[in-house]
């Protein structure tokens, strides 16, 4: 009997032993994986989107990289989140389901307007003075807007600053109603570049779109100048901005201004294919007041209340 209660006694204390060694284990490894970034382990994704302007390559590999390089700059865990149009990320970002967007200048009025404490943080240079180009099959003859009338007419996604918002603002100053005056309903392509290649197609005999993918895709070589061209170019106005969310609650303090000088730093010297892919060398600041005549456009013709 005295035997079988040391047996017992022995084999509980090993027992315990091993317990505590694994749970001395376990405990080491939170410790260690609690150390790294400076805790960005604890804190959520910091997710990023883009209004989806163009073809899915470009996106792709302009926000994918702006996710990668601003987690290097801010130790945030930074992922790059597609969104299907242009009013999914309006409202992804209204949730809380995008911390930083880059938005067109409607989106980004709509965004704000509808998430306190959100602030337009930075353009490329060519966004304080943006244009969008109105184009044509290349045997149409016009060279104004007015001789646009009787046209069958596509602009990009109905929610797009450069390919609908400024147009139709532009089109109206010009005498021109794109329901009235335009042969059928004006379309509506979804992108830039759908819009160039339905008027190329022959599919639609005029349009209009954001003018640096215009000349981006030009250069390219892309489009092709025997079967579309440009009737008129508009006059300039703001457009695309870094928008980000109240972050520093959920981030911590700083974290906004740390997102912002990040990109602000970002430049064609050191990330030359990232800069490439925006069409630019760098970023500027902005602010929320330079989008005031977006949003008094887009009241004066009912697309915001």
């Amino acid at each position: 009997m005295f035997n079988k209660s040391r047996q017992y006694v022995l084999l509980l204390a090993a027992i315990t032993l091993l317990v505590t060694l694994l749970a001395g284990c376990g405990g080491t490894n939170r410790a260690e994986e609690g150390s790294t970034a400076d805790g960005a382990e604890d804190k959520p994704v910091f997710k990023i989107g883009g209004i989806p302007d163009q073809d899915v390559a470009v996106l792709t590999r302009r926000f994918g990289g702006v996710a990668e390089y601003v987690s290097e700059q801010t130790g945030l865990n930074v992922e790059y989140v597609a969104t299907q149009d242009y009013a999914a990320l309006v409202t992804a970002f209204q949730r809380g389901d995008i911390q930083l967007a880059w938005f067109g200048g409607l989106t980004g009025v709509q965004a704000r307007s509808m998430t306190p404490g959100s602030e337009a943080i930075a353009m490329r240079p060519a966004d304080g003075e943006f244009h969008s180009v109105f184009i044509a099959q290349a045997e149409i003859d016009a060279d104004n807007l007015q001789e646009l009338a009787g046209l069958s007419f596509t602009f990009g996604s109905e929610s797009s600053t450069s390919g609908h918002l400024m147009p139709r603002y532009f089109l109206s100053q010009a005498g021109v109603t794109p329901e009235q005056d335009f042969s059928g309903t004006p379309n509506y392509s979804g992108s830039h570049d759908k819009t160039w290649q339905l008027v190329e197609s022959g599919a639609y005999q005029a349009g209009a779109l954001n003018a640096v993918v215009w000349e981006s895709r030009v250069e390219e070589g892309a489009i092709d100048p025997s079967k579309v061209k440009v009737i008129d170019t508009t006059p300039a106005y703001y457009d695309y901005n870094w928008t980000i969310n109240d972050v520093d609650a959920v981030y911590g303090d700083g974290t906004k201004d740390s997102v912002k000088a990040a990109l602000l730093a970002m430049n064609v010297t050191d990330h030359p294919e990232l800069m490439e892919a925006f069409q630019t060398e760098q970023f500027v600041g902005t602010n929320n007041d330079n989008y005031g005549q977006i949003e008094d456009v887009a009241r004066q013709l009912g697309i915001i209340q």
